[in-house]
């Protein structure tokens, strides 16, 4: 049987910056990967070519595109929430097309940020790992959103959920505190694959030099901590988000 997992972003470019070596290893390994961003990053600093909103959304879009094939993802997909606003989104709405998405897709393992909003504390990050946890819990209930249990879309329990996580702060930052590392993901075969994909969002060329020099100096892990499971179990350190499925 296929495995299948799923990663919940904000942004254009999370996709590569924070999960790309997970997504990418595990992609090699024939998992079917997917990636739903919420946002098409209209709020970027970094505009590239782009005169307006509209511009700047359809080139993120289509950067996106490129770096999910790039690292090898399966079905990827930009939803229309507004970047820079999801702490203002209606809860019931974002969740109910997480919750949708999941049901759909079915995957074993969703991947999302923690409540800390990652290592940068983003409050887009934030709320997006706030909303996929939301949906991750309440997808496998035939109680939550109903009318779509009607329509077809049959209740799907996620195995495992993995926020992500790492071991270092950024100076001059707010601080931050992140959940603890409970598994490490060795990609250092597919560093360079993580590179090219956060280069084809090059809309963000200016933050190339600053994403690379972090890469490579802790970059040859991807660390997670995990925050639920289907059956209850004790926590173990892992090397593989599939271990015990």
């Amino acid at each position: 049987m296929t495995k299948r997992l799923l990663c919940i972003t904000a942004h254009p470019d999370d996709e590569a910056g924070n999960f790309g070596g997970t997504l990418a290893i595990y992609g090699r390994r024939g998992v079917e990967t997917s990636v739903i961003c919420l946002t098409a990053g209209a709020a970027a600093r970094h505009r590239g070519a782009a005169s307006s909103d509209g511009q700047l959304t359809a080139l993120r879009r289509e950067e996106f595109a490129r770096s999910c094939r790039r690292l090898g993802v399966s079905h990827g997909e930009v939803l229309d929430y507004p970047d820079g606003k999801l702490a203002s989104a209606q809860v019931l709405k974002v969740t109910s097309d997480l919750v949708l998405r999941i049901r759909r897709i079915r995957p074993d393992v969703v991947l999302t940020f923690g409540p800390e909003g990652g290592v940068t504390a983003h409050a887009d990050h934030a709320m997006a790992g706030m909303f996929a946890s939301l949906a991750f819990q309440w997808a496998g209930r035939d109680d939550r959103f109903p009318e779509q249990v009607q329509g077809g879309a049959s209740p799907h329990r996620s195995r495992k959920l993995y926020y992500s996580t790492g071991l270092i702060t950024l100076e001059g930052r707010q601080p931050v505190a992140q959940p603890p590392v409970t598994a490490s993901i060795d990609i250092s075969a597919v560093l360079d694959v993580k590179l090219a994909a956060f280069q084809e969002h090059t809309t963000q060329a200016p933050l190339y030099s600053i994403f690379q020099g972090a890469v490579r100096r802790h970059g040859g892990f991807e660390h997670w901590h995990l925050a639920a499971t289907a059956e209850p179990q004790r926590a173990e350190f892992e090397s593989d988000l599939f271990s015990g499925l």
